[in-house]
């Protein structure tokens, strides 16, 4: 019980740290932000360039998801360069996924630390604002640490562990299941980051966690559309749009899957770095293939 609780808090600080983060970047940028997206991002590269900056600052395609759903839903976007930020978030997630496998412990509390020091000492100003993000940031950052350290110990049972040994790189099954990971831990970065980790412990096979990873994708896209539903029509189209692309994606790899787990497996890397060099490659392959298609979607 203690560990379901301890895993449930950690999905809420990472909920509450996003939500700071993205209120604190528009108060501070929030005019600049909308003229920026709504004016200088007719092209398509542009507009996926800003959707990788954008994630990798607020390190949460979901959060991006909320801002562009918003500026769409407000009149101040265009659907078409919506599409192409959204594609270039999910390729920013998975290059966070990546920094974060480095160390990062002594990030969160110097993010918290000094953010707490400039938001108390200068409120008011933008300074302080900036300093709330650095709050947020933090919190963003240890609440992933948490997620998986919380998470560890439910792998560790018996049940789960008849769950993962089911995993046998059925894409369609491990999808599935996947998806369910990010939609449990509100992050396709900490599903990620947990498939890697399971991987790397042996209890996952490279196929299974493939399907688990491109699944995690589909499950960020059904946090968004979740979290747009509030939304108008025109809002709720980009987060529709973004899933159509992961699911989409899931089709393309299904007659490839074994060729690249081969090849995947014969790469001399460590398995949890093989799952984080997928996810990058990936996503990276794939929404540079859908770019095209933003008008036509």
């Amino acid at each position: 019980m203690l560990t379901l609780l301890n895993l449930l808090s950690a999905i809420a600080l990472l909920i509450w740290g996003t939500h700071i983060v993205r209120t604190g970047i528009l108060r501070v940028y929030g005019s600049h932000l909308r003229k920026v997206l709504s004016n200088n991002i007719s092209k398509r590269p542009m507009a996926f360039a800003a959707g990788i900056g954008v994630t990798a600052l607020v390190q949460s395609s979901n959060a991006t998801a909320l801002l562009v759903t918003s500026f769409v839903a407000q009149g101040l976007m265009a659907l078409t360069p919506a599409l192409a930020i959204m594609l270039g978030a999910d390729v920013g997630t998975a290059l966070m996924a990546r920094v974060l496998t480095f160390d990062l412990s002594w990030l969160s509390p110097l993010l918290i630390f000094l953010g707490v020091i400039f938001f108390l000492s200068r409120k008011q100003t933008r300074a302080g604002q900036l300093g709330r993000v650095g709050i947020g940031l933090g919190l963003m950052l240890l609440a992933l640490e948490l997620i998986v350290a919380a998470a560890t110990p439910i792998t560790q049972e018996q049940g789960i562990r008849v769950l993962f040994a089911s995993l046998t790189g059925d894409l369609i099954l491990d999808a599935l299941v996947g998806a369910l990971f990010a939609l449990i831990s509100y992050s396709s970065l900490a599903a990620v980051l947990l498939t890697a980790m399971l991987t790397g412990a042996g209890l996952i096979s490279l196929p299974a966690a493939i399907g688990l990873v491109i699944g995690a994708n589909i499950g960020s896209g059904i946090l968004a559309f979740l979290t747009s539903s509030l939304q108008t029509p025109a809002g709720r189209r980009v987060a529709l749009g973004s899933l159509l692309y992961k699911l989409i994606g899931l089709l393309l790899v299904m007659p490839f899957l074994t060729p690249l787990a081969n090849w995947l497996d014969s790469l001399n890397w460590r398995p949890e770095e093989l799952v984080i060099g997928f996810h990058v490659l990936y996503n990276s392959l794939r929404c540079l293939l859908m770019l095209p298609t933003v008008g036509l979607m």
